[in-house]
């Protein structure tokens, strides 16, 4: 057992520093892997378990309502209870879950099984990188996240490339299962290797008021996005629609009477917080729901393998990984408004490109450019988005800003999932009709590129670049977090 004293003291060029480097990395690589992983795996998922288009749809969103609504609260359970305990319970949560994935007889209890695990990936995903921030000496915080990021970065690249030859060489199952040995490793380093910290200035309890009503929300209006247009909007999809808005209205009013609430309603009077969160909801919808979409049109409608498929979209992470730090450079030096503005837009260019794929075009001809197009875009958006949030509040806050611009994200993508089949004109088993297909991503394209432009309208509208320091001031009122990391895609 590592010394729990250690906390706050320990080096990067140590053994013990690069053991919790190594323990966090694998942790958020079960999550990172997981969301990259079962968007290759859908195609098959539906044939296999006989699920119509409303069934992937749950299969994705049912993860992302439930990690949406607690990675707030995940966060505030590390600070009081302990991050490498929560870390654990996370991980041990997760890898059960995945368990219950990987043998479900059916739609249903895969469904089921996902929720729990965007439980586990709840409290997985802030733990992770609390676990680096508190045990790190000041001075090698920056290296050592920076570790983090970039190996995590690397499990995203591979997620698509393993989980296809997976699918397709043994069974969807597998990359499930695949997460009890991943976790099993995780665990055994964070039990020997890192320190548990506190946070010994948390004040009051954990809002389990506001994340009921956040989860209770989103559950509500997902429903009625999913199920509503193929069922014509009869039975309960009204009624669920009208719930889970004036949950999320209940959420609002809770958090203002909260002495402790887990969001601080306070930080949006920020202009430039609230635009960047804007911009983050549209840019993060448009992302999810071109990656729901691609994979399975590449496969069912231009007859890739998994394995092809996931190859596809490799360029996208091998872009964000060569090109994310010098964007955030750029953004530092001439102000985040310009990339913000046009990497968005770039963006939106390559997804209508994706728009224009049919079957029969070639890779390289095709697939390849709109590909690229959009990874650069993508390359140019992320890191200065990431830093504008961070940067926007006092620097006490910046745990709070960084969870609020995860949670909006994820709400983003569980919304753009839950709307777009149906506004697409896909409902029942038109996932498994490579031509009903081709119309549906066609039109599904549009409508996320159109998403995207509006998130670099946004950001044009609302974000400012900061006035340079004068040579006599000697502060400035908020601080760029510059070794926060970069927000994963998926």
């Amino acid at each position: 057992m590592p010394d729990d004293d250690a906390a706050g003291t320990i080096r990067f060029s140590e053994a013990s520093g690069k053991w919790i480097v190594a323990g966090a990395v694998l942790g958020s690589a079960v999550v990172a892997l997981d969301a990259t992983v079962v968007n290759v795996a859908l195609p098959t998922i539906g044939r296999d378990l006989h699920a119509g288009v409303a069934g992937l749809q749950w299969t994705v969103d049912a993860y992302l309502v439930t990690l949406a609504a607690l990675i707030l609260p995940g966060g505030s359970l590390g600070d009081r209870f302990g991050r490498r305990r929560i870390f654990l319970v996370g991980l041990v949560w997760f890898a059960l879950a995945s368990l219950v994935c990987g043998i479900a007889p059916n739609i249903g209890v895969l469904i089921a099984a996902r929720a729990l695990q965007g439980i586990g990936g709840a409290l997985l995903t802030p733990a992770s990188l609390a676990i680096i921030q508190a045990a790190f000496h000041p001075d090698d915080r920056g290296a050592a996240i920076g570790a983090w990021s970039g190996l995590g970065g690397v499990a995203t690249a591979v997620g698509p490339l393993a989980g296809g030859w997976l699918v397709g060489a043994v069974s969807w199952r597998v990359i499930f299962l695949l997460n009890l040995p991943l976790a099993g490793i995780a665990a055994i380093v964070a039990v020997r290797h890192v320190p548990e910290s506190t946070d010994p200035s948390t004040a009051g309890r954990v809002d389990f008021l506001g994340s009921g009503l956040v989860a209770l929300g989103l559950a509500g209006v997902t429903y009625s996005l999913i199920e509503g247009p193929p069922h014509h909007w009869s039975g309960i999809t009204v009624p669920a629609a009208v719930a889970g808005a004036a949950a999320l209205a209940g959420f609002v009013v809770a958090e203002h009477r909260q002495a402790h609430p887990m969001l601080p309603l306070a930080v949006f009077r920020s202009r430039q917080f609230t635009g960047a969160n804007l911009a983050t909801l549209a840019i993060y919808a448009a992302l999810s729901g071109v990656f729901f979409f691609f994979v399975v049109f590449l496969q069912t409608s231009m007859g890739y393998s998994p394995l092809e498929a996931g190859a596809a979209s490799l360029p996208i992470t091998l872009l964000m990984l060569l090109l994310s730090s010098r964007a955030g450079a750029l953004a530092q030096r001439i102000g985040p408004r310009k990339p913000m503005t046009i990497g968005p837009m770039i963006v939106a260019l390559g997804i209508l490109a994706m728009a224009r794929i049919s079957p029969g075009d070639h890779y390289f001809a095709a697939v390849l450019p709109a590909v690229i197009v959009f990874g650069l875009g993508l390359s140019l958006t992320v890191a200065p988005l990431t830093a504008t949030v961070l940067a926007a509040v006092d620097v006490r806050h910046a745990g709070v800003a960084s969870g609020v611009n995860n949670a909006v994200a994820r709400a983003a993508g569980l919304l753009a999932v839950a709307a777009l089949p149906p506004l697409a004109g896909l409902t029942g088993a038109d996932f498994r009709d490579a031509h009903v297909l081709v119309n549906g991503f066609h039109t599904a394209a549009r409508i996320s590129a159109a998403l995207a432009f509006a998130g670099g309208l946004t950001a044009w509208a609302m974000i400012r670049d900061p006035e340079p320091a004068g040579p006599t001031r000697e502060h400035h009122d908020s601080h760029c977090a510059l070794d926060a990391p970069p927000l994963r895609v998926g």
